[in-house]
């Protein structure tokens, strides 16, 4: 790390990205701070921000008016979230620090403070230390359970999900493993976030869930899952009967989402193939005016309707939902929750937390799901899980 003391307010400093995520990930773990770090979908600004004492965020609140800060909200929607506020934050673009904003001049002087220079940089971060897993549910028998409830009438598709514990090697490097997903997945939302409450939690999300910029409101339908080769060409992929009806199912439930507060007034385009990482998937993009229909808080509104989306519980909802809590096995925790910085830079972006491990001192919990329909191979289904996992396995191993 250059030099700080000696750099004007007014420009930006140069700095290693990876020497600075060592150091703040080894200070928040020691300190009982909170942060999140972030990285939009095709951005060159990696965002940090810490705070030492995060807010609860309930699903009835309005984002829009809790301040800026970071949403981290597990799968269930009764219970709370955490929302880390911005009181520290630093953005870091293109091998420089930024210190032309108060935030970021202050953030500044909040690290040549807390954080001096000759810090030791070979110091880890004390992450927590791993839990017993009690989770002996056969992921194929599953979705077997899956498919005869849909046969039978009770549900259309379900969404059973798996974890999976893989040892940490002691060469684990959680600030290097951050960056390797930054440059492997420019299409998804990297975050990393920690609490001292709920532990450290690293991800590449392609899905969002609710996004608001410019008066514009934006979500997504994903769904469907194929390996991508390099130099596939994305307009001639097939897909199955399955996966476009289940890909129909995810468009549908949020079509019925703006059914349900009478809007009409919505641009609907696709679905089309798209690439996340090492995987395609069926991609149907939604948007809606918000000045021209009047709607401020369309995205606290939505978000309360969406969540937890069709593609990571199934429908219906509640008969989907009440399945999994009985069969699943474990607690999702913040698998298949929603994450990502609300108002900042006068924009929100709320994802799908998909491609996510919770990570412990020595070890990692990977999670993944599939959407099962009556034409679902249960063999097939657990492939496409693995599949998901090894975007993540490929990274820390």
């Amino acid at each position: 790390m250059s030099n700080l003391q000696t750099i004007a307010e007014t420009t930006d400093i140069p700095v290693d990205l990876e020497d600075l995520l060592a150091r703040l990930f080894v200070f928040t773990t020691e300190h009982n701070y909170s942060l999140a770090a972030w990285r939009l979908p095709e951005s060159a600004a990696t965002q940090i921000i810490l705070t030492i004492k995060p807010d609860y965020y309930q699903l009835t609140d309005s984002f829009e008016e809790i301040g800026s800060g970071f949403i981290f909200h597990p799968f269930d929607a009764q219970q709370p979230g955490i929302f880390i506020k911005s009181d520290i934050h630093f953005t870091f673009a293109r091998g420089k620090l930024k210190t032309d904003e108060p935030t970021s001049s202050k953030a500044v002087e909040w690290l040549i403070k807390n954080i001096p220079e000759h810090a030791a940089p070979d110091k880890k971060p004390k992450l927590p230390a791993s839990k017993t897993l009690n989770h002996a549910t056969d992921f194929v028998e599953l979705v077997r359970k899956s498919i005869h409830q849909i046969e039978h009438g009770y549900a259309e598709k379900i969404v059973p999900s798996r974890l999976k514990a893989v040892e940490l090697s002691s060469a684990f490097d959680l600030q290097d493993a951050f960056l390797h997903l930054e440059a492997a997945y420019p299409n998804a939302l990297v975050s990393f976030v920690y609490t001292p409450k709920h532990g450290a939690w690293l991800g590449a999300s392609p899905e969002i869930l609710v996004s608001v910029e410019k008066n514009i409101f934006r979500t997504v339908a994903l769904a469907g899952t194929q390996v991508y080769s390099t130099g596939t060409n994305l307009k001639h992929v097939a897909w199955t009967q399955k996966e476009i009806e289940e890909q129909a199912l995810v468009s549908r439930y949020i079509i019925n989402c703006f059914k349900k507060i009478r809007l009409r007034e919505f641009e609907e385009h696709g679905p089309k193939t798209v690439v996340a990482g090492n995987l395609m998937h069926l991609k149907t993009d939604f948007a809606v005016d918000m000045k021209a229909t009047n709607f401020p808080q369309l995205g606290s509104v939505m978000l309360r309707l969406l969540h937890p989306t069709s593609a990571v519980c199934g429908t219906p909802l509640e008969t989907s939902r009440k399945f999994l809590l009985e069969h699943e096995g474990y607690p999702r925790e913040f698998y298949a929750g929603f994450l990502g910085p609300v108002n900042m830079n006068e924009s929100s972006h709320l994802f799908v937390n998909l491609r996510c491990m919770q990570l412990f001192a020595d070890k990692a919990w990977l999670y993944a799901g599939a959407g099962v329909t009556a034409d679902s191979i249960p063999e097939k289904e657990w492939e496409e899980t693995e599949m998901k996992m090894n975007t993540l396995l490929q990274v820390i191993r």
